[in-house]
């Protein structure tokens, strides 16, 4: 039986050890697959974390993370989880090959992943011009034009966010209509930044050595094609946080989601199961940023800290 299990080596799982093993906890496991560092591991550079002014690769980033968890005495476990389950107090966590790990508490930080429009030179320019973060990546694109991809709120915010940099925004949607609210949609429209084409649906990603040079597009009716030039292209058609580790055999989630399948939890990154938190993407209302990431890794350790001196 070890005292706290983490789910996922990213920034929220690495510093959830962190915390956890400096806060006094023994027998603190991260189990992650391959390599800790996350999804943040694939960025070409980063530059808006605080305090660090160098701008570097998510991989470079991340290294000393990994580092300094391991200094405090967390333990690296590279194994799959493929479910978690309850048992009275504690959890069991069932690994891939058959195996099973007993845990008091469990903080899961299992991220999620964006949704990809699967077109030609998508994953030949990812991170090259092709981006899902506006906050991340905004800003490469000053005083340039880019083309947004997709038709719900995060599409049409992200839209309007890079208007106050970028000199055009293109919006690209398969539909006439938008699922985004009402009122975000009245924003968008009424941003002279910001050009509709719609219905259309991208073909195909172009660029060269240096990153994205344009995106075609079709037009859904007529199909006619028409080639947008600009050096980037940021998709927001969907995300899908990992949370199938919390599936129960009966059908039912371990705690409670919301109807996107993200984790509820509360400000202190607890569940409604006592024991079981939330860190990073997979939470609700997640920002989806490394320093936010951060920071709900160390909230839910030192719930887990408090939690279990209250149960021992």
């Amino acid at each position: 039986m070890i005292n706290l299990a983490i789910i996922g080596g990213g920034p929220a799982g690495l510093s959830a050890g962190l915390y956890a093993t400096r806060g006094g906890i023994k027998d603190v496991v991260l189990f992650e697959k391959g390599m800790p560092g996350g999804q943040i591991t694939g960025s070409s550079e980063i530059e808006n974390y605080p305090g660090v002014s160098e701008i570097k690769s998510g991989l470079d980033f991340m290294e000393p993370w990994q580092e300094q968890c391991f200094r405090f005495g967390l333990k690296h476990e590279m194994l799959a989880v493929k479910q978690i389950t309850k048992s009275g107090s504690h959890f069991v966590i069932h690994h891939e090959d058959g195996k099973t790990t007993e845990a008091r508490s469990v903080i899961l930080a299992t991220g999620g992943r964006p949704k990809r429009i699967g077109v030609t030179g998508e994953d030949t320019f990812w991170g090259r011009g092709v981006s899902t973060c506006a906050t991340c990546d905004g800003f490469f694109y000053k005083d340039k034009e880019v083309v947004v991809i997709g038709g719900g709120d995060t599409a049409l915010e992200e839209a309007i966010y890079l208007t106050k940099m970028c000199a055009k925004v293109y919006l690209v949607h398969r539909r006439d209509g938008f699922r985004a609210a009402p009122v975000t949609i009245e924003h968008a429209k009424a941003n002279p930044k910001i050009e509709f084409l719609t219905p259309y649906i991208p073909l195909e990603i172009k660029g060269d050595n240096t990153g994205v040079t344009s995106i075609v597009i079709e037009h859904t009716q007529s199909k006619q094609t028409r080639e947008v030039v600009a050096p980037g292209v940021f998709v927001f058609v969907g995300y899908d946080v990992n949370t199938q580790v919390l599936a129960q055999d009966d059908g039912s989630m371990l705690c409670a989601c919301d109807e996107y399948g993200s984790v509820v939890v509360d400000l202190s990154m607890r569940t409604n199961i006592p024991g079981l938190f939330a860190a990073g993407d997979i939470r609700i209302n997640a920002p989806k940023q490394v320093v936010c990431a951060a920071s709900d890794g160390a909230t839910a350790a030192l719930q887990a800290i408090a939690y279990l001196d209250s149960v021992h």
